[in-house]
């Protein structure tokens, strides 16, 4: 082999990761800069802390022990974008992997679809990060499972396990159909990296609304409906995550064409067509020039078994709803549209297999196709992700706290879950007290979330302190006492409610006051 045949094969190689570092950037232009990207869920800070057990549901198990850990290393800042970026470069690689080497222009169609996609766009607006890195790790994964050698999957699979319990159940629900045969490896495999979120949950006392189903049901984000959305990779709950312009016809009808002309195209490699052949044993079925993907049928399953999960929470919630009285580990049902996962990687192969088959001179067009589709998607969606970064209160009032030797909880008020800073351009996002500090922070889990038409749900308070807690700030008189027979040592109000809390915290004293802060200790 010459040495300019090696250099080609070096840059084909290259090539994917290349085009999800240039789509990440591109998403995350106005995010990249100085500060931290807070939205929704997503909440990194200034040295983190190694997170401590909390009462509620595990929801940031590993993945915010991995933030911090990163963080160790890195700035927290740079740690931050370095994941996000990461989720882009690793989907687009994996994606790629899927396709056979010598189709390379089918390659990174693959790639480009899944690193810039509706469902990608929507969660990653939604701030859940750790979801995203099982999506991004789901390609190899379902590479790997279809291959000897457990530690393949093992490897494939760590993404996910970092991501915690819904990158994980995603990644399950996919890479069992397609391991087939060796399904009790795979699971083997998926238990015991689930033992970090999955031992804390089953310990815990925390509950579960089943009136979540509904609030987090799938919801119609553009004119074709509840199942339109879905279809075209749609339809989350939250339309604080919706994509400018994707509620247009246009763009409604663009992204249904491109989800019929994937899906044909997928039909098609089960029929052993353009870009199914590859040699034997190494993840295909037949020999060279023929055979369908050995994955194929599974990721079909997992598919069709991700969209009927999204369906019922639309369609059928009184179903979902019973699961979840029934056991509160069916909780994870409630928010369906999460498992669409499989269905993008579905589409992204099969838009590669389309492109196989296109006349030569048209195929690089398909490598931008994502971005006609979904321009808004860039710049952060047209700002709606950007840097800010924490005024001095913030790291002063955790230098104190944490220098603090007085045992006990830190309450952060007023009580909800989500804030609204200017000093973050208005985005809504997590309290990031919660991630703040070495001791436990008693926090309102119980979410208030739309419902589209007007009404508002509130949904009960998974955490038992927190439960208690909020009877009591909901009852009259004075908060010291009460608040510290449950053990608060700490009170943390935003300046902006001091009058709401202040004066019920009589014999309190105040340990700092700043232009955004106060801090109290009882």
């Amino acid at each position: 082999m010459s040495r300019l045949d090696r250099a080609g094969r070096r840059a084909a190689r290259l090539a994917p990761a290349l085009l999800g570092l240039v789509f990440g950037v591109l998403a995350l232009w106005p995010a990249l800069g100085p500060g931290f990207v807070l939205r929704y869920d997503m909440v990194f800070v200034p040295d983190p802390p190694i997170p401590r057990a909390g009462g509620g549901f595990p929801r940031a198990v590993p993945s915010d022990l991995v933030a911090a850990l990163l963080s160790s290393v890195l700035p927290a800042q740079i740690a931050q974008k370095a994941i996000l970026l990461g989720i882009f470069v690793l989907a687009a690689t994996g994606a790629a992997a899927l396709v056979p080497g010598e189709r390379r222009v089918a390659r990174l169609a693959a790639a480009a679809f899944y690193a810039w996609n509706v469902y990608l766009a929507q969660r990653l607006l939604l701030g859940q990060w750790a979801l995203l890195l099982g999506y991004a790790g789901l390609p190899w994964a379902v590479r790997a499972v279809t291959r000897e050698g457990v530690w393949r999957t093992v490897l494939a699979l760590l993404p996910a396990a970092a991501g915690g319990f819904q990158a994980m159940l995603v990644s399950a629900m996919t890479v069992l159909p397609v391991a087939g045969r060796r399904a009790p490896r795979a699971l083997a495999v998926v238990a015991v990296l689930s033992l970090p979120w999955l031992v804390p949950a089953l310990d815990s006392a925390a509950v579960t609304d089943p009136a979540g189903v509904r609030a987090f049901a799938p919801r119609a984000d553009g004119p074709l409906g509840t199942l339109g959305s879905l279809l075209t990779l749609g339809g989350v709950w939250n339309s604080g995550a919706a994509v400018p312009g994707q509620e247009t016809w246009w763009s409604a009808l663009v992204r249904l064409a491109v989800t019929v002309a994937a899906v044909a195209g997928y039909a098609l490699l089960g029929a052993g067509g353009p870009v199914a052949g590859r040699r034997a044993g190494d993840g295909h079925e037949g020999g060279e020039g023929g055979g369908r993907p050995a994955y194929w049928g599974g990721l079909a399953v997992a598919s069709a078994a991700g969209l009927a999960v999204g369906c019922a929470g639309a369609f059928l919630p009184g179903a979902v709803e019973a699961l979840v009285g029934l056991w509160p580990g069916f909780g994870p049902l409630r928010d369906g549209q999460l498992y669409l996962a499989p269905f993008v990687l579905l589409q992204a192969v099969g838009l590669a297999a389309v492109t196989a088959r296109l006349p030569e001179a048209v195929r690089p067009g398909m490598l931008v196709l994502p971005l006609l589709v979904l321009p808004t998607f860039a710049l952060g969606a047209f700002g709606r992700l950007g840097a800010a970064e924490y005024p001095p209160d913030w790291p002063e009032v955790q230098r104190i706290v944490d220098a603090d030797p007085a045992p006990g909880a830190l309450l952060t008020l007023p009580w909800g879950a989500y804030r609204s800073f200017g000093w973050n351009g208005g985005r809504v996002v997590l309290d990031p007290a919660v991630k703040l500090f070495r001791r436990r922070v008693v926090w309102n889990d119980g979410l208030a979330v739309g419902l589209g038409d007007g009404r508002t749900l509130t949904l009960a308070t998974e955490d038992p302190s927190a439960l208690r807690v909020g009877a009591v700030l909901a009852g009259p008189g004075p908060l010291t006492r009460p608040l510290a027979a449950e053990g608060i040592s700490h009170v943390l109000i935003l300046r902006s409610n001091e009058n709401l809390f202040r004066a019920r915290l009589p014999g309190a004293r105040l340990i700092f006051a700043g232009q955004d802060l106060l801090l109290f200790r009882l």
